[in-house]
Formats: structure tokens, C-alpha cells, sequence
């Protein structure tokens, strides 16, 4: 029984991935499908398709072999766009490496955008 999808997502990729498959399915959700958009604008997948199974359906997500770790953060702790590289430094193996997702008052974006845009939000999850 599923609790957390957004977890779910992030562990099916991380495993897929360490066991170089093309592509998995993940539940879907509107979260995951702007999570799944970030990480493509940024390159770490390929794209995703939605995939009806009669129960809300799958989201079919291409892999690139791009992904070395990604986990979902919980706690979801808010961050001020001042606060970002304290979390960048606990949450990625260097500054400049990968992203955080972000979830703000404007939508789903990576810490980069949202520092750029200067607002905070919750944190998500991290890939790199």
C-alpha cells in the first residue's frame, strides 16, 4: 500500500537506473508530473508519457543514464530563497551539482529558479 507517491517515484528512478532499464512507470499525480517536468528541463531524464492502466494511470518515464542518486527530503522543510545553499551543501555532493525541487507559490521549480525568482518554498526532493 502506497503512503507517499513522491517517494515511490523517486526510489522506482534510483533503482532503474542502478539497474540500467530504459524507462519505468510511475505512479501519476499532477505533483509528480511537474517533479517529472523539472528534472527534464534539467536533463536527467528523457521525457514521460501518461500511460491509462484504469486505476489513474502510470506515467511511462524515459531514462538517460544521467541519474546518480535522487531521493525525495522529509522532512518537506520551507526555505527562504536566502536559505538555499545551506540545503545545497547538506543535500548535494557539491555546489553546482545537481538540484533541488522545489515546490513554491508559483509551481514546481529547481533551487536555481526559485533563487532566481526570489521567492522560498518546500523542498521536495534532490537529483544529481
Amino acid at each position: 500500500m502506497r503512503h507517499d507517491l513522491l517517494v515511490d517515484m523517486f526510489c522506482t528512478i534510483k533503482n532503474a537506473e542502478a539497474m540500467g532499464k530504459a524507462e519505468c512507470a510511475v505512479p501519476a499525480s499532477k505533483l509528480i508530473k511537474d517533479v517529472l517536468s523539472v528534472m527534464e528541463r534539467n536533463g536527467y531524464i528523457g521525457g514521460s508519457e501518461h500511460v491509462e492502466d484504469g486505476r489513474g494511470g502510470k506515467l511511462r518515464v524515459t531514462l538517460i543514464r544521467r541519474i546518480n542518486d535522487t531521493n525525495a527530503i522529509k522532512p518537506r522543510f520551507f526555505v527562504s530563497a536566502r536559505e538555499f545553499p545551506k540545503y545545497e551543501k547538506r543535500f548535494l555532493p557539491s555546489v553546482g551539482a545537481g538540484i533541488l525541487v522545489v515546490s513554491t507559490s508559483r509551481g514546481v521549480m529547481d533551487q536555481n529558479r526559485a533563487r532566481e525568482e526570489g521567492i522560498g518554498g518546500s523542498l521536495l526532493g534532490f537529483v544529481y
